[in-house]
């Protein structure tokens, strides 16, 4: 059966369409689409009016193109398990095909991902999003993005862009940050899976927003998950003991670390090809306050923490990608700490928020990470701020970069003033990469 068949309210020329599908004793794979658009009728009153309706085409994304711009488009779909058919269901798009906003920032990198890549290489993304809850405050209207075209920040809009900048990166490891509790099953699942990619959320704390973490079910399937709330990894699991030990010292900053509601995503894989090849997956999203390097510092201890016991301790041995907005550029204390491996006492980090919040400690990791994209001159390009907040870390050990796409020029990002824009989806930019085992 098919339960429930969904369009998206946007519809745009060159952009995939996906459609949202909840089915019970049916396997979409194994599924008829059949997609229409309207047919014309011609100009000339004395021309024959063909049907209605067309086929268009039989698959389950459909890739709407210029000549379709202001006709309708419908889908029917028809649930299998590939035995045997159910009953049909259909849907109609809300509105006509409308023109796409032009040359969008991402077109050009695509151009480096127009291959999947191939074992033993996997391509990586990290991404932040820019969730719907954040997008739509009146503060984010007038004052953070006041530049974007109001249209251009509904989340249906943007994600109709997300959905295809993320196909054409052919990505095997995507991590987002920024995602909207209904926007995970509602629009990016259908459009993920579509794309070959199964996903797993993860909702920091009380928020309307999380985590997601898909990855390609022919190159890998799920071992297990080991997510947390880091305020409450830091209190509830004894690996932290001696973190918590030492921030008990310094009850102001220790309230504001527990007040936090930013989590950890951490997904073990392994290979479809070869089993004994796992591999630590790791997504965060990090405080953002400008002032709050020292509570980052604290959250990273905790996080770094967790990854090394799946990744030593119950998986030992396994390599670790440690993705996400970090919300610290190159010069700060976070990025040292996770790349050098310590970090100092007397580092001024840990007075980012005055004396009240200070809590000095030195602090060490065992993993040998780097980043694997380097240090872009900015991740994030915003009105009134650009720089580089965003990395894909990863085990210098294990992996070794293959290519890092390169990013966007600098005229793409600044065509619309700053973003988020018509033709770029987040206020963010994503990072992606080629890995392969040493």
């Amino acid at each position: 059966m098919c339960h429930e068949l969904e369009l998206p309210r946007h519809v745009m020329a060159g952009f995939p369409l996906c459609p949202r599908i909840r089915m019970e004793f049916a396997d979409p794979d194994r599924s008829l689409f059949v997609w229409y658009k309207q047919a014309r009728t011609g100009d000339s009153p004395d021309r024959q009016v063909g049907p209605e309706w067309e086929e268009a085409g039989r698959q389950r994304v459909f890739l709407p193109e210029v000549e379709d711009i202001g006709l309708k488009l419908k889908l029917i779909c028809t649930p299998g398990d590939g035995e045997r058919f159910g009953g049909s269901r259909e849907v109609e798009v809300a509105c006509p095909v409308e023109a796409g906003p032009g040359a969008c920032t991402f077109d050009e990198r695509h151009l480096y991902t127009e291959r999947p890549a191939e074992v033993p290489v996997t391509r990586v993304v990290s991404y932040n999003v820019l969730a719907d809850v954040y997008a739509q405050t009146q503060h984010a209207r007038t004052v953070l993005f006041p530049y974007c075209a109001p249209y251009a920040l509904d989340l249906h809009y943007r994600h109709c862009l997300l959905h295809k900048e993320l196909s054409g990166y052919r990505a095997d490891l995507v991590c987002l940050q920024e995602v909207d509790r209904t926007a995970f099953p509602d629009t990016l699942c259908p459009a993920m899976e579509a794309f070959g990619l199964d996903g797993l959320f993860l909702l920091k704390g009380k928020q309307n927003e999380g985590l997601a973490t898909f990855y390609r079910r022919s190159r890998y399937r799920l071992c297990a998950q080991h997510d947390v709330l880091l305020g409450e990894a830091l209190t509830e699991d004894p690996n932290h003991g001696p973190l918590l030990d030492r921030m008990s010292r310094y009850p102001t900053a220790m309230e504001k670390v527990l007040q936090r509601s930013s989590a950890l995503q951490v997904t073990v894989l392994e290979s479809t090809t070869d089993p004994s090849k796992k591999i630590c997956v790791a997504n965060t999203h990090l405080y953002f306050h400008p002032n709050g390097g020292n509570i980052r510092l604290i959250q990273m201890a905790v996080a770094l923490t967790h990854v090394r016991h799946v990744a030593h301790e119950l998986y030992p041995g396994i390599p670790v990608i440690f993705c996400g907005d970090f919300n610290s550029t190159p010069s700060t204390g976070m990025y040292s700490f996770v790349t050098d491996g310590t970090i100092s006492e007397d580092h001024p980090d840990w007075m980012s928020n005055g004396e009240k919040e200070r809590c000095n400690m030195s602090l060490s990791h065992p993993l040998k990470l780097k980043s694997a994209c380097g240090e872009p001159a900015y991740t994030n390009y915003v009105g009134g701020f650009h720089g580089c907040l965003d990395y894909i870390f990863i085990d210098s050990d294990s992996l070794e970069v293959e290519q890092v796409i390169p990013m966007p020029s600098h005229e793409d990002v600044t065509s619309h003033q700053a973003l988020p824009s018509v033709s770029h989806p987040s206020d963010h930019i994503a990072l992606v990469c080629d890995l392969k085992w040493k």
